[in-house]
């Protein structure tokens, strides 16, 4: 018998689809803390309000795959995109099949190959820049040598796995306990170390418990809720704003792009990033910051002109062009610009291979600069027509304080847009 979305979300009552609230809780998504930018219910929601019959599902933000695993659970085929290695390895991980009684052996051989592992030497991570390990850069250093030691016989375990999608599963929960270990912390402000980091000296079993913890209940759940509705799934690795799918007959999307706030999202997952070699050096780190939308000033690159057909965003513009002095960063309206004509490339790019009917939700945020607000969800809803959409509503779900980029002070909109073709 299937086990419905019911299942899997315990039938829970939420305050809002724009939060994560308790989100974190659910079978899957502590694989990996995230904040969300909405709820799996409001997949359900796009789908009891969808004009059509709704059998494929797009999503150009992958993410953490909430859009696609909630797919699964409410039998619709999801095809994702997400440029971040590490992420798209989350997302296969989490929508994969798997024989359980294998991976429990497979657990058994980590642990095996994890203590008699001689850590003297951590040859394979000797690629990582010099703030990672112990001693590290000035004084400061992210993984105690103790720690990086444990952490580099854990990746030689799992590497040694003839299954390659154990490989991929294993990895992601060793990713998720990483910063658990680590001296720092990550927020939306980024990377810091902690308060009084330099008397913490975790020993690696601190490490060992946390994989397996994490790696049983992971087992656990992908054995409880193993026969969803709709196995099968499309993961596309790359910038969605570059991809050519041949793929066509979506009947929905769904997603949530980064906002205009000038964060670099790559940030968030530095760590996994580095430590678990999806990256190895700073090229292919600056490779992979370039492949974002254009929403962070983080990394030297061209911007797209600002898209016309927005009085909005127009007038935004040159709010933004007239306080470009006293901009923190003098890239910022050029930013703006590029992240409506890189968001609208892509509305462009999905329409027409979305079925008749068919409609986007999308969860947006607005930004502020030098007191001018970016009223994201706004431009938008006026930038859509000429791609091709008709707005169908554009709905407030709660607000946010701003980044200290920003300003830091409260508060902005977070919105719901829903297009139709």
């Amino acid at each position: 018998m299937d086990v419905s979305f019911e299942d899997w979300t315990g039938g829970r009552s939420i305050s809002s689809y724009g939060t994560n609230a308790g989100a974190e809780e659910l079978p899957f998504q502590t694989w990996r803390k995230f904040k969300e930018a909405y709820t799996p219910e409001l997949i359900a929601q796009a789908l009891s309000e969808s004009k059509n019959s709704v059998r494929r599902c797009f999503d150009p933000f992958g993410g953490s795959g909430t859009t696609a695993l909630a797919c699964q659970f409410l039998g619709v085929h999801p095809t994702t995109c997400e440029v971040n290695p590490y992420l798209a390895d989350l997302i296969e991980a989490k929508l994969s099949q798997y024989n359980t009684n294998d991976l429990a052996s497979d657990v058994g051989r980590i642990a095996s190959l994890v203590k008699d592992r001689n850590c003297d030497k951590i040859t394979n991570l000797d690629y990582l820049p010099a703030t990672f390990i112990e001693p590290g850069l000035k004084g400061r250093w992210i993984f105690d040598k103790a720690i990086a030691c444990r952490i580099a016989a854990f990746i030689h375990a799992i590497d040694s796995l003839e299954n390659p999608r154990h490989q991929r599963l294993f990895r992601v929960q060793l990713g998720g306990v990483l910063i658990d270990v680590s001296n720092i912390v990550i927020s939306g402000k980024g990377r810091r170390y902690r308060r009084g980091w330099q008397e913490r000296h975790l020993q690696p079993e601190k490490l060992d418990d946390s994989f397996f913890d994490s790696a049983n209940r992971a087992i656990r759940e992908i054995h409880e809720f193993a026969k969803r509705p709709e196995l099968s799934f499309k993961l596309i690795r790359g910038d969605s704003r570059r991809v050519r799918s041949r793929q066509k007959g979506w009947d929905l999307a769904v997603f949530s792009p980064p906002y205009p706030n000038s964060f670099d999202y790559t940030d968030v997952y530095n760590v996994e990033l580095w430590t678990l070699g999806y990256i190895k050096d700073f090229e292919a780190n600056r490779a992979l910051r370039k492949a974002t939308l254009s929403s962070h000033v983080q990394v030297s690159r061209k911007f797209a002109a600002a898209p016309i057909g927005s009085p909005l965003l127009d007038e935004t513009l040159a709010e933004l062009n007239s306080v470009r002095q006293s901009l923190w960063d003098l890239r910022i309206p050029d930013m703006v610009g590029a992240y409506f004509s890189d968001l609208i490339g892509i509305l462009k790019r999905i329409q027409p291979k979305l079925s008749d009917s068919a409609s986007a939700w999308l969860v947006v945020g607005d930004s502020q600069y030098a007191d001018v607000q970016i009223a994201t969800a706004k431009i938008i809803g006026q930038l859509s027509p000429g791609a091709g959409w008709h707005v169908r509503s554009i709905e407030p779900f709660r607000s946010m304080r701003l980044s200290p980029q920003q300003g830091g002070r409260p508060e902005l909109a977070e919105s719901l847009i829903i297009l139709d073709k």
